[in-house]
């Protein structure tokens, strides 16, 4: 049985947090957060045992370490595993796409509400996203219907 490059891309992939990551690069990161993090607390805990006054003491310095482990592994695996995606800016993208979306978005969340109904500070920040007038000119698919509009 022959399977195509993007079938067997895909069963890689997962979903995590809304975000979407290749199980190979996340079962790394994994490992690379627990040997560097693990490490910062361990050395720090063994190195603060013998200078600081308290064991308590040293034992939160020395998580303290370990939390600076957890950036530092963060760094790597932003350095080792780079993104997948493509993030392409600009009103360049298919009208039907962008339909597909919100009404996507609708059916999830329900009604989308009015851009009227929405505080200024919203507006104004959808305005500068340039998504103001996408979400102000959808109508949902029935209603485009029942109003004769294609």
């Amino acid at each position: 049985m022959k399977t195509d490059s993007a079938g067997r891309a895909r069963w890689r992939l997962v979903e995590i947090w809304g975000d979407t990551a290749d199980l190979g690069h996340l079962a790394w990161s994994i490992a690379i957060g627990l040997v560097v993090s693990l490490a910062g607390f361990l050395v720090a805990n063994r190195v603060l045992a013998s200078t600081v006054g308290t064991p308590e003491l040293a034992r939160a310095y020395a998580m303290l370490a370990g939390l600076g482990g957890c950036v530092l592994s963060g760094l790597i695996c932003a350095w080792l595993f780079t993104p997948k995606r493509e993030v392409i800016e600009g009103t360049s993208a298919d009208p039907r796409w962008r339909e597909e979306v919100l009404a996507e978005l609708a059916g999830e969340h329900g009604d989308l509400g009015s851009v009227a109904d929405l505080p200024p500070a919203v507006v104004r920040e959808m305005k500068e996203l340039e998504i103001h007038d996408l979400f102000a000119s959808y109508r949902p698919r029935a209603a485009r219907q029942e109003g004769g509009a294609p």
